[in-house]
């Protein structure tokens, strides 16, 4: 059998192999809340065959939000719908889990199929945005943040405290905290967004990351996965001095509750020179796993079968993320069966699909 169809264990919970579905935001909510297009989208890939889905960037307070059209978890009417979500994901043979963040500086955005830019500041659906220090992204978002007072950043790390409770109600197995991407927790560890001179800066530009994963891990009950997505690398031309300082804190969330890394980029800064190719964060995330002694996933670049197989047999990844390709066909885990020759691969499938697959061949040609 193949490494990607082995079960993978996680305190208490189980996938049935190391496919993930990661967070793929679909800017479809309202006012936070779910709809029907999320509960059909989420069944979709659940009933597809992937172990685990995590459900799209869902922000723990309004502010918190990429887009006007993001989920949220910030009051008690938002949970319903994602318990609807949660038990489909479950009824299809996936575990459940959600993402939680705050976009920080990057909030107050447009939707990226109409235009990606920050909204106009005379737009009614535009909001002030929060960052460590009022340093612009720039780009395409050029917004001005307030830069956050103590009172502040204690509010946001109770906000995620509560999405989390929140999440926990919901019915969802696996927490995964959004660390990464240049959002709010990501700006206090950059040096590029983070210019304080109190206790959240210089030296501790990693303090609102380690308390708000403490604080979440006092509620997240201990028997079910804590992870977070945390960008490790900026590629702007210090990549070894930013992943040694990024391994370091890494330890620090380990011994704080962290159960698992899904390795990612920092994406602070809109002068990166990314190396975009095939699994190219693998070999980056297997030397967090080594030196952390995290397991540890990734999910740039990782979408072909054959490559899903060989960065686990050589032990770069615990899990593979597969997001765009699971758009592009919701039973990517049955293709991937079928490429690596599994046995009975249509049983990656709930039955009422599998029973009619095993014996299917394509009449005409392909």
């Amino acid at each position: 059998m193949s490494k990607l169809f082995t079960p993978f264990s996680l305190k208490s919970v189980t996938l049935r192999n190391r496919i993930a579905v990661p967070p793929m935001c679909q800017y479809s909510a309202h006012d936070g809340l779910t709809n029907d297009w999320h509960l059909a989208h989420y069944t979709g890939l659940a009933r597809g065959g992937a172990g685990l889905v995590i459900v799209e960037a869902t922000a723990v307070s309004p502010e918190g939000r990429i887009t006007p059209g993001c989920t949220g978890l910030w009051n008690n009417e938002q949970v319903g719908g994602m318990a609807s979500i949660a038990a489909a994901i479950k009824a299809g043979g996936a575990v459940p889990g959600i993402q939680i963040g705050h976009a920080g500086r990057k909030a107050s955005a447009n939707r990226p199929w109409e235009g990606d830019d920050h909204i106009a500041g005379n737009d009614p659906r535009h909001w002030d945005t929060l960052s460590p220090s009022a340093t612009a992204f720039g780009a395409n978002l050029p917004q001005m943040p307030k830069e956050m007072t103590v009172e502040d950043i204690r509010r946001v790390r109770d906000d995620f405290v509560s999405a989390a409770r929140r999440a926990l109600d919901a019915g969802f197995e696996w927490l995964e905290l959004h660390f990464a991407h240049g959002y709010l927790a990501q700006s206090f560890f950059s040096p590029y967004a983070n210019q304080r001179a109190d206790e959240y800066g210089g030296n501790n530009r990693g303090r609102f990351v380690i308390e708000t994963l403490e604080a979440v891990r006092a509620v997240w009950p201990e028997h079910l996965p804590l992870t977070a997505r945390f960008g490790v690398i900026e590629f702007d031309g210090k990549d070894e001095e930013t992943l040694v300082a990024s391994i370091e804190l890494i330890k620090t969330m380990r011994g704080a509750g962290l159960d698992m890394l899904n390795v990612s980029m920092n994406f602070t800064t809109p002068d990166a020179s990314i190396p975009w190719g095939p699994a190219f964060l693998a070999p980056i995330a297997k030397r967090v796993r080594s030196e952390t002694g995290l397991p540890v996933a990734t999910a740039w670049g990782v979408d072909v079968p054959k490559l899903c197989e060989e960065v686990l047999q050589a032990e770069q990844v615990d899990l593979v993320m597969v997001g765009r390709a699971h758009l592009a066909n919701p039973h990517w885990p049955y293709f991937a069966a079928k490429e690596l020759g599994a046995d009975q691969p249509a049983w990656v499938l709930p039955a009422p699909y599998a029973h009619w697959l095993q014996r299917y061949e394509p009449a005409g040609p392909q």
